[in-house]
């Protein structure tokens, strides 16, 4: 209520300077009801989705190709690669924003700059705070890590007022947690996903404390040596270096439910994302995760408490190798089986 009539009262005099106003374009994170703080300004357009306003905010590509060309050839020379490669590591890092659809392709334009002025592609968005809030309120809502990205849902659901929101979507969305990835015309349903590497590391490493209690400096050196198993295609030494990693830290007060070992699973493997890429697919509470490196396609399968082998039945059940033939790289199983008893992983069988 205080918020709303400091806004009020902030947006009030611009009604009594109507004969001197043109143009008047607001713009924030959060979107009020009209009527809570706008009723003063009656003609007021909202213009959030709309497809000739696309791209009148941020940056997109083609505005870097044209207009940043030089920028991107420094970063290049000073990353010592191709230009065109920069301009593909800064889509994965930075790119990836729609707020309609169709809509060009929108760029963090903070991340963008920052990396142009530092010489380097780095976490820049993230940088600036731990976003308490979100974790807050994602715990409020009963959201899991998982089910942040790759949702669907109609306008009136994330385009939403935030003060009246009954689930976490607007807020997700308003503050570039999710954006629009696809639009099912003949349902009228958005698909709303984490929109860049830089957001979901970003996410994922504020998530982590939550699930593991240990230093994130330990965490994140862990993760990046089994980055570096994984690559090798030593899947053996990364478990075994993963199991040594869980059992060595305290446990977390809310490991109540099955569903918090997988959560855990899909943050640590997600944060491997900056080193291979990654699929990870969970109906609610069960995870799938697929690791993709140069030679090999690793496809993963937990149990809890019960036995890898069972883990392994359960990935030859879903034939998952003939659904990546395609992919043309040598597909492994593994199957992994955690034991909540001792907090870490109990076995696991890798199949070639």
């Amino acid at each position: 209520g205080v918020l709303r009539n400091i806004m009020r009262n902030f947006y009030s005099p611009l009604k009594a300077c109507d004969p001197y106003l043109k143009y008047v374009f607001l713009t924030g994170i959060t979107k009020f009801s009209q009527l809570s703080i706008f009723s003063e300004l009656n003609n007021i357009e909202n213009i959030s989705m709309d497809e000739s306003y696309a791209a009148i905010c941020g940056i997109s590509e083609g505005e870097i190709r044209s207009q940043m060309k030089e920028d991107v050839e420094r970063l290049a020379a000073k990353l010592n690669i191709s230009p065109e490669e920069v301009l593909l590591k800064l889509k994965e890092n930075y790119d990836g924003y729609h707020f309609t659809y169709p809509s060009p392709d929108i760029y963090n334009p903070f991340s963008l700059l920052m990396s142009m002025a530092k010489g380097k592609i780095d976490s820049y968005w993230f940088g600036s705070g731990t976003p308490t809030y979100l974790i807050k309120m994602l715990e409020k809502f009963g959201v899991e890590p998982s089910e942040i990205g790759n949702n669907h849902a109609e306008v009136s659901a994330f385009d939403a007022p935030t003060e009246t929101m009954t689930d976490i979507i607007p807020l997700l969305y308003q503050s570039g947690y999710i954006t629009i990835k696809d639009y099912d015309e003949s349902i009228d349903l958005y698909t709303l996903d984490i929109p860049n590497k830089e957001v979901r590391l970003g996410l994922m490493k504020s998530l982590l404390p939550n699930y593991v209690a240990s230093k994130t400096r330990e965490t994140t050196t862990m993760v990046a040596y089994l980055s570096r198993d994984i690559r090798n295609d030593d899947m053996d030494s990364a478990l075994r270096r993963l199991q040594t990693f869980l059992s060595t830290i305290p446990y977390c007060d809310n490991t109540r439910y099955e569903g918090h070992y997988q959560q855990m699973f899909y943050i640590i493997f997600s944060l491997l994302g900056s080193f291979v890429d990654i699929e990870v697919r969970t109906p609610r509470g069960r995870v799938d995760v697929v690791l993709r490196t140069k030679t090999t396609l690793y496809v993963m399968e937990l149990k809890l408490d019960k036995t890898a082998g069972e883990a392994m039945e359960q990935i030859n059940l879903k034939n998952y190798p003939e659904s990546f033939a395609l992919c043309g790289l040598p597909v492994v199983k593994v199957a992994i089986n955690f034991d909540s008893e001792r907090g870490t992983i109990g076995d696991w069988m890798i199949e070639k």
